[in-house]
Parts: C-alpha cells; sequence; structure tokens
C-alpha cells in the first residue's frame, strides 16, 4: 500500500486504525493464517463485538478483509490481512513534476551474453579464470565482475520492471540507460572506433560510435593489480529514450520513443549492449563497474514518469 498526502482520507483511516494497539496485534495474529473473529478474540481473550469493532476499523482502511469459505458446517466468515507493507510520502506529489524510479546492475549480473575473443571478465582482485575464454562468462564468478570485455557481440540484463510498483497514477515519460563504455582493441588503442548499439526490450534504440579504447593512464577506480597496456577507463554514455525519440548524451539519435519500448508486457526491462553484425565499425566493447575505470557507478536504468492525478491504489 502506497500513501501520500494527495490522498488524505486514506491516509488518516490508516492512522486510525492502527492508533489503538491491539489491532496491531490483529494484524500479527492473520499474517500466518486466517481465522474467524470469534478465533482472533478467544486468541486475544476479548469480547466478540470488541474484536468485530477492531475488525471494521481495519477494514475501512483497507488493511485487513473478510471473505466467506466453506466449513463443515456451512460457509464461515474469515479475517486476511490485506497488505503486507505500507510506504508513507509525507508530501503531496504534483502534476507534471518529474520523477524517477532508478536500479543500478552489477555489470557481473548479466542474463544473457555472446563474446569473441578477445574477451574477458575481472574483478578488483583479478583476472576470472584466464582471458579469451567463451566459457568463463558462464562461471559462477561472473556475478562479482568489475569490468568485462568482448571484441564483438553483446551483453544483456534484465532490470526489474519498477512501473508496477509506482506509488501513484503516473505517465511514464522517458527511460535513461548510463553506463561506462569503450571499444575493445588488443591491449589498448585509442583510435579503435566501435558503433556501440543499445536495445531495450529485443527494441534498437540507438548507437553510440566509441572513439578508442582507452588506456594511456591508469582508471581512476582501477586494483593495484591492474597493470599498463590494457584498457583502463571509458567514456559515461547516457542513452535516454523519451516521448519525443532517442538521445545518447543529449544529443537525438534515432526517433523509436518510451511508447515503441512496450513496458507494461512483462515484469523485467531487458537492456543489451553490443556490436550490431553490420555495423560500420564492429570494435567490441568493454563495460565498467564501479569499482574500474573513472566513475563509480555500475550500470543505472532510470524510469522518468510525471504524477498523474490522485487515485486509490492497491496494496
Amino acid at each position: 500500500m502506497h500513501l501520500n498526502l494527495g490522498k488524505p482520507e486514506e491516509l488518516t483511516a490508516v492512522g486510525r486504525a492502527l492508533s489503538v494497539p491491539i489491532r496491531a496485534q490483529i494484524l500479527s495474529i492473520i499474517s500466518k493464517q486466517q481465522l474467524s473473529i470469534a478465533d482472533i478474540a478467544r486468541e486475544l481473550k476479548i469480547p466478540a463485538s470488541s474484536c468485530a469493532a477492531h475488525i471494521r476499523a481495519l477494514q475501512e482502511a483497507d488493511l485487513v478483509r473478510v471473505e466467506q469459505i466453506p466449513g463443515t458446517r456451512g460457509s464461515i466468515k474469515v479475517c486476511m490481512r490485506n497488505v503486507d507493507r505500507i510506504d508513507i510520502r509525507l508530501v503531496e506529489p504534483e502534476e507534471h513534476v518529474d520523477d524517477v524510479l532508478k536500479i543500478e546492475m552489477p555489470v557481473g549480473a548479466y542474463t544473457n551474453v555472446k563474446v569473441h575473443e578477445p574477451c574477458g571478465l575481472a574483478d578488483e582482485y583479478g583476472i576470472i579464470s584466464m582471458d579469451d575464454r567463451e566459457e568463463n562468462f558462464y562461471l559462477p564468478e561472473h556475478i562479482h565482475a568489475q569490468i568485462l570485455w568482448t571484441s564483438k557481440g553483446y551483453i544483456e540484463y534484465s532490470f526489474p520492471n519498477q512501473i508496477f510498483s509506482l506509488p501513484f497514477k503516473a505517465n511514464i515519460n522517458r527511460v535513461y540507460v548510463s553506463a561506462e563504455i569503450c571499444s575493445e582493441a588488443p591491449g589498448f588503442n585509442p583510435e579503435w572506433k566501435s558503433d556501440i548499439t543499445l536495445w531495450i526490450n529485443d527494441t534498437e534504440c540507438g548507437t553510440w560510435v566509441c572513439g578508442g579504447d582507452y588506456g594511456e593512464r591508469k582508471g581512476l577506480n582501477n586494483p593495484d593489480y591492474w597493470t599498463s597496456g590494457r584498457t583502463q577507463y571509458g567514456e559515461l554514455v547516457n542513452f535516454e529514450i523519451t516521448r519525443e525519440g532517442t538521445y545518447i548524451n543529449n544529443r537525438k539519435n534515432g526517433d523509436v520513443t518510451v511508447d515503441d519500448l512496450k513496458l507494461m508486457d512483462s515484469h523485467k526491462i531487458t537492456v543489451r549492449f553490443g556490436n550490431k553484425e553490420d555495423a560500420k565499425h564492429v570494435g567490441g566493447f568493454n563495460l565498467f563497474g564501479r569499482k574500474f575505470g573513472d566513475y563509480a557507478q555500475d550500470i543505472i536504468m532510470g524510469i522518468g514518469y510525471q504524477y498523474a492525478g490522485s487515485g486509490k491504489n492497491g496494496a
């Protein structure tokens, strides 16, 4: 259940319902089993009439529901908890004001991958297994990776679709993805171009052309063991899909809009980085986590929305 000052009746109803300590006990009792009012009254050693009054107060606040179920002698009414969590925002959402749901995904937490030599991955303590072995991307240790690289192919992440947990009715107006990226050349090569494409929910959103694989100085966050002669840092790239089109680092790159992403079709949102097979520059890519490169962040996805007015939300 999500409450805010834009829904004062619901907010005060919950406050009234929880103002009596015994009602919290009732919620605790029915959290693990469905009980009748008579059963609850016996458990609390109070009159059934008093228990019924407490249940009504909890019902009015949408914290409890009462349903009829078949019993040994006809049907009986049982009480069950309606919500497991209450989120209260002591602000009043304003219409047409942007808000963002954001999640940061570790670089090693990918769910699908296709890589080609040279390729590899490492955490803050060392290379995971050894370089240039595709099978290493399927080792359990890959979840700890802080940098990964491949000469072509793709890497895909599954983000939880937070739209389904929005605290109030909202209009989705943008999705953005932010990551530190560069090309991938043997060793490093600052003149090695790569066309790196972003897909969201299998929809091609836009392509960023990276100028090179950067290694002429040490990355600001790199661990001590990471020697010179390797890729060191990338560029922070921001992809943004809005209602007007796709933007990369604030420059329009394409006409795909947020409506094209079909965000309501699944409880996950897939985010894929890669080289298209027919790209002009198939120069691979490096992805950096918060303990590598110049930017102390993992892969960030955000969903921008605007409040669209008050309305009752379910649990």
